[in-house]
Parts: structure tokens; C-alpha cells; sequence
């Protein structure tokens, strides 16, 4: 089987009740999916050649919700943490991702967002989906995320709460990951809000070589134990604000042994003769 076909059978494979027009209740459409897939494999597997860690702990099947840091200037993350469930996970699943409000005001890209499950980060959106049992990937860091410079490319921002309240409402369990490299692939230097402003996008990030075009770096994702929380989401706020930063932690220390590591194997890889 040829990879093209390897990749339009992990499509086939997707355990989402598509009708006879190959399209869901949500408007995915397989079409679009096996469009799609080929790029995001070839990124993932030769651009940036990625490595997948912790793949085990993303449930095969029922709702979860994919946690992590936001990385680099523009979504990079996203598309490759979609395109690990895809080709890393047995049977494929597909990570459908909360967007900015900002990409619907263009028409292709909002076309191509819905039609492979990538929504207004709207909370009635977000509960259907997982009510729906489905698989949500959450950047609480939100646009700051993505604003990080290349100095601050492995830190934190704030975390906005609703994730863990949403997590609460659905029961469902949450998924910590790192994501590591994007601040590499796009060092950014600079975002300009005012060039956002005019072009309708929250900013524009500039990079040594002005365009936010990524570099063919290797990106690695770490994907940790499942975090679940007990609660109905209408805890008070300072309860909440606990179970956040429990998350944050967590996806730090994910950070900080992922980088660990991967100096570890940069060191070895050197010592060899």
C-alpha cells in the first residue's frame, strides 16, 4: 500500500458517524480530511520530523480534553498535535482545536477549519463536542500563547479557567502535553499589533528574517498521564484557580524533562564515535 493510501485508509478508519456524503453532524467532511492529511503527514514526518511521546496516554475512544503550551508565532502546534493523533494513534483520532474568532473572517481558511473539525473556541461548541464524546485540544494561553518571543519560548503565560470548568461540566479527563521547537521554527522577535490591526489578525510576528515562515527544526510533542478533577464547574473561583495551576505544573515539568531529555540525546548522539 502506497503512503497516499496508507493515509486516505487512516481517514476510512476514523470512528466519526459520517453519512453517506462522507460528511459528520458537525460538518467534517472526509473530503477535506484526506486533503488535509497529506500535507500534515509530510510536515509532520519530513519538514519538522517530529517526535511523539506519550501517545499511550490519549484514550482510544469516549471524550478528553488535549491540554497544552501554545509554541511559536503562528499555529504550528495545533496542526502538528493533529497530525500525531492522526498517524501516531491506533485507531486515528482527530483532535478538533477551539480557533481564534479572528480566522472565520476569511473565507477559505474558515472553510477548511470546519470542514476538519476546527471550531469558534465558543464554550457551547466545546461542551457539545466532548458531551459528544469527542477529542478537544485546549491552548489556555489563547493568543499570548502564540505571542511568546523566541527568549520566552519555553515559559508560561496565564492560563484562562474555563478549560478545567468545561473539564468539571463533562467529566472529562484532561490530557497534559508539551509542545516543543515552535518557538525555534519561528523565532520570533517582534509581533507587530499594529500590521495585525489592518490586516483583521491579533498581531503579526517577525522573525530575524521578517516573515513568521517556519524552519524546518525538529518539534517534538510530550504527552502526559490524564489529570481528572472532581467537581460540578461551579466551584468558587479560587478552587478552580488550584486545579489550573495544577495543570500548568504539570504541563511545565512536561517542558523541562522533555528539554532535559532531548539534551540528553543531542549529548549522546555527539559522544558517538
Amino acid at each position: 500500500m502506497s503512503e497516499s493510501d496508507s493515509l486516505q485508509a487512516r481517514v476510512d478508519r476514523l470512528e466519526l458517524p459520517f453519512n453517506e456524503f462522507g460528511v459528520d453532524p458537525y460538518g467534517i467532511s472526509k473530503r477535506h480530511l484526506k486533503q488535509a492529511l497529506p500535507v500534515f503527514a509530510a510536515l509532520y514526518r519530513y519538514y519538522f520530523r517530529v517526535r511523539c511521546f506519550g501517545i499511550e496516554h490519549i484514550p482510544p475512544r469516549g471524550r478528553a480534553m488535549l491540554v497544552g503550551n501554545h509554541s511559536g508565532g503562528v499555529a504550528v502546534d495545533g496542526a502538528m498535535v493533529l497530525a500525531s493523533t492522526m498517524l501516531e494513534m491506533e485507531p486515528p483520532r482527530l483532535a478538533q482545536g477551539m480557533v481564534e474568532r479572528f480566522l472565520h473572517k476569511f473565507p477559505v481558511s474558515s472553510l477548511w477549519a470546519s470542514r476538519t473539525g476546527q471550531f469558534t473556541g465558543l464554550p457551547e461548541h466545546a461542551r457539545r463536542l466532548l458531551e459528544d464524546d469527542r477529542l478537544l485540544m485546549i491552548f489556555p494561553e489563547g493568543a499570548k500563547g502564540t505571542a511568546k518571543l523566541y527568549r520566552q519560548r519555553y515559559s508560561l503565560v496565564d492560563f484562562g479557567t474555563g478549560f478545567i470548568r468545561l473539564a468539571l461540566q463533562t467529566r472529562s479527563p484532561i490530557i497534559p502535553f508539551a509542545f516543543l521547537g515552535g518557538g525555534t521554527a519561528i523565532p520570533t522577535v517582534f509581533n507587530a499589533y499594529g500590521l495585525g490591526k489592518l490586516l483583521g489578525v491579533p498581531y503579526v510576528p517577525l522573525t530575524p528574517y521578517v516573515l513568521p515562515l517556519p524552519l524546518p527544526v525538529q518539534l517534538e510533542i510530550h504527552y502526559g498521564e490524564p489529570l481528572v478533577f472532581q467537581g460540578t464547574g461551579d466551584e468558587e473561583d479560587h478552587v478552580i484557580e488550584g486545579y489550573v495551576q495544577k495543570v500548568k505544573a504539570r504541563i511545565s515539568g512536561l517542558i523541562e524533562r522533555g528539554r532535559a531529555e532531548r539534551h540528553g540525546r543531542r549529548q549522546g548522539t555527539r559522544l558517538l564515535p
